[in-house]
């Protein structure tokens, strides 16, 4: 921009800055009186946030001269120099030799509280803090009464970040913070994240405390030696908790330098990091390509907003013209405006002398709207309702993915002005570009670092099904070997991992119980076995996706049982043989009515129900003269021919095999006669027994090996054994004669692997899991695994019986066509009487009529209006 054009965009603000100021004069010269308040300000020149400090009191300054005529205000400020020392010499100098009334600056209340151990005066001046964010010390309202802080809560900070964390579901991070010039104030920030990331099941596995720059002779080599530890561990997922733009610079420099910045790392900044971002050149922002971050959010459409912004960029770029390009304003410049701002107000309420104590209640009770939002403190912190933009680095700048609150948490940036409901999802924020380049998925969060020891996975060595799990030493060739079904399923597995997984199978000798409490110690990574998923296990270590489904399961002997005559009605269901007689007897019914008029072979009712049985055995000699009777009785016929042939078969196959039937039927059995149960004694079928099933200890007998159970049962050592469903399976397969599950099966968790709480190996495991069994491999794992020796089987009788399902065509068929052909009897039957008289004429015969219609007249005589009309209805039934 050349000067000319700069001075013709600046000359209109200095005119109106100037008439106003002369306006002001004007009416400021018939006070007589004025208070003069002197505020005093420590800040660092050297740093972004401090250059936008003090330019930012000296507008605030100015505006207020210009719009009071009460108080003259003096601004007097020191540099810090980003170190405590002179921070405590600058302040001591603002109280004791320029005697200010207030200081606004950057320093920390445990600064302020060690620099008031030497000057009293301190504790007895209204200071208030700019750093951000506020962290109060439990003896910070004792110990400084008139300290306050103009940011928000380190909390709300913690919050939002541990909310990002548990959405990626990261469950390990490294945090970095400076460490500054002795002071330990941001070190109890990590205790607080740590308790955040609690409640989103993740953890801080490492920290880093870097020096800041001023305190190290070489700040370049400190920084890319903590770069290399933190480079050789497993973990990606790095917070950069607390640290100063500069350093933060050289950060991402040095990271991106090492090939930190690639595909599988994440990177994450806070509000001090964020919020300057708008500031920095293109460089800063190329070695920061896919951080993703949080920062303060405030109003940027006001006139209020835009006209400081405006002087602002002036100011700043007359000021610091080699950073005129990047003159932005950012939520810290305001916050220091509104700072300056409450005291010049606070000073303008107190009459008379301004003192301390008065002019702190002052600034204490301020409430107004300022640049950066709602100015009210509550326990000597700034109390606004916060929000935080979610941003992701990418290109030349950032773009805002999302809004969050502490009260809504994550919602689309353009549906904070929507009044959205709240939305904790961030599967709206589109594409996030993670370090590396394009977006992609959700990094991991960790890897396989070449510092990394295989991983120890623990193996059952005393199993009673070595099917699943088999430990083997060879003496000649000195080496253990472990295979099984398990082991295979883990291989496949490690196979499906889009990265190499190093590990070594330890065997380990004890109860499964004590395997998942050496992975809870550390003292196992992992433990890899038939180990079920247990709902008290999750309460110490994580499961996998489960590999095999399965529930607890009784299995007993069977007893053989000859079959009896009274098989001969079980054949079909109740409902099949009431369906059978009803058609049976309407379809003689209705063919008997067809042929009633024309066919002298069909006289009388006995002649319809001899018909009707005869036809069952095809022995009927009536011949058939309506085609309607043939048409109704063919497919009737048919439906015979298949059902006796059904019968015969179904009745045959239950009089000459056996029915194998369980020796006991239900658990209670058991219970009630106190009868003994096997077990794998190392699982926890044991307790599972004792504490769900109510059996008592003594009856519960443990068995170590599969082979030991035949035996176990033929002495009666045991009625009834338990296992989980997969070792049923191997059980039954191999033993095929002379055992049967019983009873109800109790759904367990299944099969899965076990790994340390937190692991991130889980998640993964857990996807390539699914693959496997997606993929069909684990199916043919599981055939292999139940191959069995048997040549026969002992075959079950069903004895339900057969039901209408396997006769439903035929039974729709026949009905469908007994129907139109009962239709059209009913129609012959309207213009012919004939049948009526008969039937008539056989009820009277047999006075069946008669004594109807004596009771009738009987029951009419009660009501004198309908005598005529019985009588005339009784003689005519004569």
């Amino acid at each position: 921009m050349s000067p000319l054009l700069s001075f013709f965009l600046v000359l209109p603000l200095l005119l109106e800055s100037k008439a106003t100021a002369i306006e002001a004069g004007d009416n400021c010269s018939l006070i007589t009186h004025r208070i003069t308040g002197k505020i005093g300000g420590v800040i660092n020149y050297s740093s972004r946030s401090g250059k936008e400090q003090e330019v930012a009191m000296e507008m605030a300054v100015e505006d207020y001269f210009r719009s009071s005529c009460s108080q003259q205000l003096t601004l007097q400020l020191e540099d810090s120099g980003g170190d405590s020392s002179t921070v405590a010499s600058a302040t001591t100098e603002l109280v004791s030799s320029k005697q200010v009334h207030s200081i606004i600056g950057t320093m920390t209340a445990q600064e302020t509280g060690l620099f008031s151990e030497v000057d009293m005066n301190m504790k007895n001046i209204p200071i208030i803090s700019l750093t951000s964010p506020a962290i109060t010390p439990p003896s910070m309202a004792h110990q400084l009464p008139y300290f306050l802080q103009m940011s928000n809560h380190i909390t709300l900070h913690m919050q939002c970040l541990a909310d990002i964390v548990g959405h990626f579901k990261w469950r390990r991070v490294t945090a970095l913070y400076e460490h500054k010039n002795g002071f330990s104030a941001y070190s109890g920030i990590v205790t607080l994240l740590s308790d955040m990331l609690k409640a989103v099941n993740s953890e801080i596995s490492d920290h880093s405390d870097l020096s800041s720059l001023s305190s190290v002779l070489n700040p370049e080599i400190t920084i890319e030696q903590e770069l290399i530890k933190l480079r050789s561990k497993s973990n990606r997922v790095f917070i950069v908790l607390v640290s100063s733009l500069e350093l933060a610079i050289l950060l991402f420099e040095k990271a991106n330098q090492m090939q930190m910045m690639e595909k599988d790392y994440v990177w994450i900044v806070t509000d001090e990091i964020a919020s300057l971002l708008d500031s920095v050149d293109s460089s800063v922002v190329k070695n920061m390509q896919g951080v993703i971050g949080f920062k303060t959010n405030f109003a940027r459409t006001g006139d209020t907003f835009k006209r400081f912004k405006s002087r602002f960029r002036n100011k700043y770029g007359s000021k610091y013209p080699e950073e005129e390009e990047y003159s932005n304003p950012s939520i810290f410049a305001l916050r220091a405006y509104d700072a300056t701002w409450v005291i010049a107000r606070a000073m303008e309420k107190s009459q008379g002398k301004i003192t301390s104590e008065e002019l702190s209640g002052n600034i204490l009770s301020s409430i107004f709207e300022g640049l950066s939002g709602t100015v009210r403190f509550e326990n000597n912190v700034l109390w606004q309702s916060p929000s935080f933009q979610i941003i992701n680095v990418v290109g030349k700048s950032y773009r805002v993915m999302a809004v969050w609150s502490p009260k809504s948490g994550f919602l689309q940036s353009e549906e904070k002005h929507k009044g959205a409901t709240a939305n904790s999802s961030l599967k709206n924020w589109g594409p996030v570009y993670w370090p590396g380049g394009m977006p992609s998925t959700n990094p991991r969060g960790w890897a396989i670092s070449d510092a990394d020891s295989p991983l120890k996975v623990g193996v059952p060595a005393m199993g009673a099904f070595n099917q699943f799990v088999r430990v083997t030493f060879d003496q000649t060739q000195n080496e253990t070997s472990v295979t099984g079904f398990t082991i295979n399923v883990f291989e496949a597995v490690v196979k499906r991992l889009p990265y190499n997984l190093p590990y070594v199978l330890v065997p380990f000798y004890g109860t499964y119980d004590e395997m998942v409490e050496q992975v809870y110690l550390n003292s196992l990574d992992a433990a890899v076995g038939d180990t079920e998923i247990m709902a008290d296990r999750f309460q110490y270590v994580d499961f996998s996706q489960p590999y095999v489904d399965s529930g607890l399961v009784m299995v007993v002997t069977q007893k053989a049982e000859t079959s009896h005559a009274t098989w001969m009605l079980k054949t079909f269901t109740k409902k099949m043989w009431l369906l059978m007689i009803a058609m049976h007897v309407f379809i003689g019914l209705l063919v008997w009515l067809i042929e009633r008029g024309n066919n002298t072979e069909f006289e009388g009712i006995g002649a319809m129900l001899w018909f009707s049985v005869t036809i069952i055995f095809y022995a009927h000699r009536q011949p058939l003269t309506s085609n309607l009777s043939r048409l109704v009785l063919t497919p009737w016929l048919f439906m015979i021919l298949i059902v006796v042939a059904s019968f015969t078969a179904s009745l045959s196959s239950a009089m000459t095999v056996s029915r194998l039937e369980p020796s006991v039927l239900d658990i209670e059995t058991l219970q009630r006669t106190n009868a003994p149960v096997g077990c794998n004694g190392n699982s926890f079928i044991v307790r599972y027994l004792i504490n769900v099933l109510l059996f008592r200890p003594e009856n519960i007998k443990r068995i170590n090996s599969i082979h030991d159970y035949p035996e176990a049962f033929e002495t009666g050592y045991v009625k009834a054994a338990f296992f989980v469903e997969p070792h049923a399976k191997v059980f039954l397969g191999k033993y095929c004669k002379g055992y049967t599950k019983a009873g109800p099966t109790f759904k367990l968790g299944g099969f899965g692997f076990v790994f340390a709480k937190g692991s991130p190996l889980a998640f993964d495991i857990s996807e390539a899991t699914l693959k496997v069994i997606e993929s069909g491999e684990l199916r043919q794992l599981e055939e292999l695994l139940s191959s069995s020796n048997c040549t026969s089987q002992a075959i079950a009788m069903d004895t339900s019986g057969l039901g209408l399902e396997p006769f439903a065509g035929l039974f729709i068929l026949s009905g469908t066509i007994t129907a139109f052909g009962s239709l059209v009897a009913i129609f012959r039957l309207g213009r012919n009487v004939q049948i009526l008289s008969y039937f008539q004429t056989e009820l009277t015969r047999r006075r069946i009529w008669r004594w109807a219609s004596i009771q009738l007249s009987r029951k009419s005589s009660s009501n004198p209006e309908t005598n005529g009309q019985v009588e005339i209805s009784s003689t005519q039934g004569c």
